[in-house]
């Protein structure tokens, strides 16, 4: 029901409405905690999608603490993973003390990931999930359940890959439990996990515009770069892959600076002309987490095989 300033307000109002509807009360880490913790409870054997960010480490490192009679972290390796985030996924299941296995997913060969477009990453999450439901067959993990760590926070973002993961029956404890990257950082904190304040970092094929094809050389070229500007201290950085092999590059506002004084700046644009980039600019925006979605028409249409 609508009212405009002139209808006098209701005097008899619904069990549903808002301004009566208590507010949840905060829910402390020592709590949020807990609940992840239980959510393993009575689920058997776990299997983790891990890449060693923190959002699938904190979901590790509760299973763990966990009743479950077994736990596996599992970590995809492909063109379109950086080798730093393979060595730190290795890195943070060794400090958790988990079993660790590396599985190769082909998500690059395959023509309708290749064609990069909107769909780009249902097809290689669904790679990844009918992988691991592969690797759950072996009599080591025993059709354990799969879980991933998507957070609260990322139902609200274009994800096509939570679909892959839905169609493919992969649960998600911190998404189940309202869980928010905040409360992820708070409980990582509270795990003491090393990589407790690490920037996310997607795969290396969201920093090629839609439309221009994915390929092994392209995803090379996107990794060299990145490890260049990350030699100069960056953290919060992307080498976004334009059509006509241009590079934009998007570090945060106050670091821009950095870039545009020489030597550095010299020193970049010969080393990415080497890698093979033909035009090289920054992006005076500053850093912006799932800049290239900007350029989709709709967050609303299904996600699926030929979408």
């Amino acid at each position: 029901m609508t009212t405009d300033s002139s209808s006098p307000l209701p005097t008899d109002r619904s069990p549903t409405d808002r301004s009566t509807v208590p507010t949840a009360p905060a829910r402390s880490v020592v709590q949020l905690q807990a609940e992840l913790i239980g959510w393993f409870d009575g689920r058997g054997e776990i299997a983790v999608a891990f890449s060693g960010g923190v959002d699938s480490s904190v979901v590790l490192a509760a299973a763990l603490r966990s009743t479950a009679p077994a736990v596996t972290a599992v970590t995809a390796v492909s063109p379109s993973v950086a080798t730093w985030q393979l060595e730190l996924a290795q890195s943070v299941a060794r400090h958790l003390g988990a079993t660790h296995r590396f599985m190769e997913t082909h998500e690059v060969e395959l023509p309708a990931y290749q064609v990069n477009d909107g769909s780009r990453c249902f097809h290689c999450k669904s790679t990844l999930y009918q992988t691991l439901h592969q690797l759950c067959q072996s009599p080591m993990l025993r059709d354990a359940t799969i879980v991933s760590g998507t957070n609260a926070d990322d139902l609200g973002d274009y994800r096509p890959g939570i679909a892959a993961g839905d169609q493919a029956g992969v649960l998600k404890p911190l998404a189940e439990l309202n869980i928010d990257k905040s409360g992820v950082r708070e409980i990582a904190d509270r795990f003491g996990l090393p990589n407790a304040t690490l920037p996310a970092s997607p795969c290396l094929a969201s920093r090629i515009a839609y439309g221009v094809p994915v390929t092994v050389e392209r995803l090379r070229r996107v990794e060299k770069a990145e490890d260049l500007l990350r030699d100069l201290g960056l953290d919060d950085v992307r080498v976004r892959y334009h059509e006509g092999d241009l590079a934009r590059i998007e570090v945060p506002a106050d670091q821009i600076v950095k870039l545009t004084a020489d030597p550095i700046r010299t020193r970049l644009s010969e080393q990415l002309s080497e890698i093979g980039f033909r035009y090289i600019t920054l992006d005076l925006q500053g850093f912006s987490s799932g800049s290239m979605n900007r350029q989709l028409v709709s967050l609303g249409q299904p996600i699926g095989p030929g979408k």
